[in-house]
């Protein structure tokens, strides 16, 4: 992992997406928590449209994101579309979710992902995904099946020009280069903060291959993270711990992006601001030093 302190503020996504290496992830729009109370739909419109205004140029998403009737392709739909020049949509299939389940409860086989991609362009209103990510298991999915027959089944969608680019999430480092062995990887969503930074030697990977790592729960997920480091940094520049995380994760490697989700234009705002943190060298010493 680079030991240097990048100043970039882009990403070229599958070498050829120029993306803002902050971004926005779509899960809270409809509610902040699973299960939680659900926003109010004109408040998240208003919150991508914000996004959009100041910057955003990257939106995480998917099919399976949606509770109490607000579902997260549909407002993206709704608040941006027609979608401004550079903006890329990301989006993930491989979970099932019933009509009936709260979350995705089981894994869609192969023959079921062409249908979860066709309803994801439907949703989206888009002739072709700009990046579409394989979730192969759930948090706590061993990372040790075999992928090849469901990523090959989006590889062949790529081909057909529906996909145009191809990443994975929640994988081993076999994984994915099982993946790489079938059609290139543009990015990896692994579950990842700066407080539990144990996905490294895949890290290191995306950083040698030029592949995007977008964490999943940049903010910890289940809360933010009670961490008497990142609160002695944030201490330090008069900055709240979520930015810091946030800035932390920026800092610690140049293929990094960030897609901090809210449904709150304050939080969105607060979140979008840590990009402009600059951590020295100290501050990622004192973030590094594991207790």
């Amino acid at each position: 992992m680079t030991t240097e302190i990048t100043e970039e503020r882009h990403f070229d996504l599958g070498g050829d997406l120029r993306v803002a290496r902050m971004g926005l992830g779509a899960m809270r729009l409809p509610a902040s928590t699973r299960g939680g109370p659900a926003h109010d739909r004109d408040t998240v419109l208003g919150v991508l449209s914000r996004a959009v205004e100041l910057g955003v140029d990257h939106i995480d998403t998917a099919a399976f994101y949606h509770q109490h009737g607000l579902a997260a392709n549909e407002l993206i739909r709704t608040a941006l579309n027609p979608y401004p020049s550079g903006l890329v949509i990301a989006t993930k299939v491989g979970p099932y979710r019933g009509p009936d389940d709260p979350y995705p409860t089981g894994q869609l086989p192969a023959s079921g992902l062409r249908g979860e991609v066709e309803r994801n362009l439907r949703e989206l209103d888009r002739d072709r995904l700009d990046l579409v990510y394989l979730r192969p298991g759930g948090l706590d999915t061993p990372m040790d099946e075999s992928i090849a027959e469901r990523f090959s089944v989006l590889a062949e969608l790529r081909e057909e020009g529906l996909i145009r680019h191809l990443g994975v999430s929640h994988v081993s480092l076999t994984q994915l280069e099982e993946a790489q062995a079938i059609a290139p990887v543009a990015a990896v969503q692994n579950r990842f903060d700066v407080t539990r930074p144990e996905d490294t030697d895949l890290l290191k990977a995306c950083e040698r291959d030029g592949i995007a790592y977008a964490p999943y729960f940049p903010l910890g997920g289940f809360g933010i993270p009670d961490d008497e480091r990142v609160t002695a940094v944030a201490a330090r520049h008069g900055a709240t711990v979520p930015q810091i995380l946030l800035a932390g994760l920026l800092a610690l490697s140049p293929v990094i992006l960030a897609i901090p989700g809210t449904g709150s234009r304050a939080h969105l705002e607060e979140n979008l601001a840590a990009a402009d943190l600059r951590l020295t060298a100290e501050d990622l010493s004192v973030l590094r030093n594991r207790p």
